[in-house]
């Protein structure tokens, strides 16, 4: 099912293996266009423009966006309790790996009575967006909620899409989500207006200092347009699976795993990365197998038929030239001794090491975050973390003495950039003494 591309003897030529790897096209720009006069709009009325785009586009009249305190609560009330026990566990877990990420204050002294001191500050109001579109994804609501937690973020607001067989709420799912975590402030809003209504306000929700949260092209379009007025995570993609295996991976798991991220969209990407020829004949076998058997046929065929493929190296090597070139979302690596692989992998979101962490263990339960960089971001953006919601500060308290001892300095730094001020600001406090 998937195309095959033999890469022996090029994996180290960067353009050639540009050329060849499948990636899906992701038209932010042109997307940005069609949702600027929505965007302008909520910024110019506010609540009614949101409602009126909903009503468009989601085919819900709302006469409030915000989410009645009670529905949260039923939701919580009517969850299925497995599925209640495992969002429970997921946070758990969560909040473990996002607490060790907290950096303490930091004070270097650089003289006697001069230091400087990095203090982290958690942004003030965040407005997290939980898709709803082919899926609902209450984990997305813990992976977005529970670091801003950890961090100290003071002020949640979630927005997740309107389900018409919900009346109007977002998807119950979702709702017990937010519940679970102590969220009270959730809108039924989606997509771009979703994203326009955090960045500007409404009567019913006031703007956030930053917007996090998967979604589709639109909502990174909107993302787009409003960086600048308030801070984003990423603009993130269709979602992508590479996989690097030797000839002792087990094909039904490599298969498996590439039909699971399929399933989320038909535009998903999925990379499989070996020296083994036998391997990805076997691979192809069980995708075959498999794909008669799954649910979701819709989403996975056309992705694996589409914006994925199956690459020939000569040897491990050139498999992790391969890999680090397409910086994926999630990157396994099933290989004999795939610690010791995996350590030398640079461009990643997520690596899962061997046969027994695939990628739906990090989607759930691994403790790890699932909201990861796309499109080959990878290569410069970290996924969400603590550090997301978190500002450091520089806090710089010098001495009269301290600033003495380096008034010469900037006597002669000031003077080389032809700033006599900034040399008049310390000379008025320490003088230059006169021979």
């Amino acid at each position: 099912m998937l195309a095959r591309v033999d890469l022996r003897g090029r994996a180290g030529d960067p353009r050639a293996v540009d050329e060849v790897l499948p990636r899906a096209a992701l038209d932010v720009g042109a997307a940005v266009e069609l949702v600027r006069p929505m965007v302008d709009d909520v910024r110019a009325r506010g609540l009614p423009a949101v409602l009126e785009a909903t009503a468009r586009l989601d085919g819900v009249e709302l006469t409030s966006t915000r989410v009645p305190a009670a529905e949260l609560a039923r939701a919580l009330d009517e969850l299925e309790p497995a599925v209640r026990a495992a969002l429970e566990e997921s946070v758990r877990r969560a909040r473990l790996v996002h607490q060790a990420q907290l950096r303490p204050d930091e004070t270097v002294e650089l003289a006697p009575g001069g230091t400087v001191t990095e203090r982290w500050v958690a942004v003030r109001r965040v407005g997290l967006y939980a898709p709803g579109g082919l899926v609902a994804y209450p984990s997305s609501v813990v992976m977005n909620v529970v670091p801003a937690q950890v961090a100290g973020v003071r002020e949640l607001a979630v927005a997740s899409p309107p389900q018409r067989d919900n009346g109007g709420l977002p998807h119950p799912s979702v709702l017990a989500a937010c519940a679970l975590l102590g969220v009270e402030e959730v809108h039924a809003v989606g997509g771009a207006q979703a994203v326009a209504m955090f960045a500007y306000g409404t009567s019913e929700c006031a703007p956030v200092d930053l917007v996090t949260g998967p979604g589709n092209v639109y909502v990174a379009a909107a993302k787009r347009l409003v960086r600048g007025r308030v801070g984003i995570d990423s603009e993130a993609g269709p979602t992508e699976i590479g996989v690097l295996a030797d000839d002792s991976a087990d094909p039904a798991f490599v298969a498996a795993d590439l039909i699971s991220q399929a399933e989320h969209d038909p535009n998903a990407s999925c990379l499989l990365v070996s020296p083994s020829e036998a391997l990805l004949d076997a691979v192809d076998e069980e995708l075959v197998r498999q794909f008669a058997l799954t649910k979701h046929v819709d989403r996975v065929g056309p992705a694996l038929r589409g914006q994925s493929a199956a690459i020939l190296v000569d040897d491990l090597d050139a498999g992790l030239a391969v890999v680090d070139a397409w910086a994926a979302e999630h990157l396994e690596v099933i290989t004999r001794d795939a610690a010791a692989v995996a350590a030398r992998v640079t461009n990643a979101g997520a690596v899962f090491v061997g046969a027994w962490s695939p990628v739906s263990l990090g989607d759930y339960l691994a403790g790890s975050n699932h909201v990861l960089p796309t499109g080959g971001t990878a290569r410069f953006n970290p996924g969400l973390s603590v550090q997301t919601f978190l500002r450091g500060i520089h806090v710089v308290d010098y001495s009269r003495e301290a600033l003495a001892e380096v008034a010469d300095h900037i006597d002669a730094l000031g003077g080389a950039e032809d700033l006599v001020a900034h040399v008049a600001a310390v000379r008025v406090r320490v003088p230059k003494e006169q021979p």
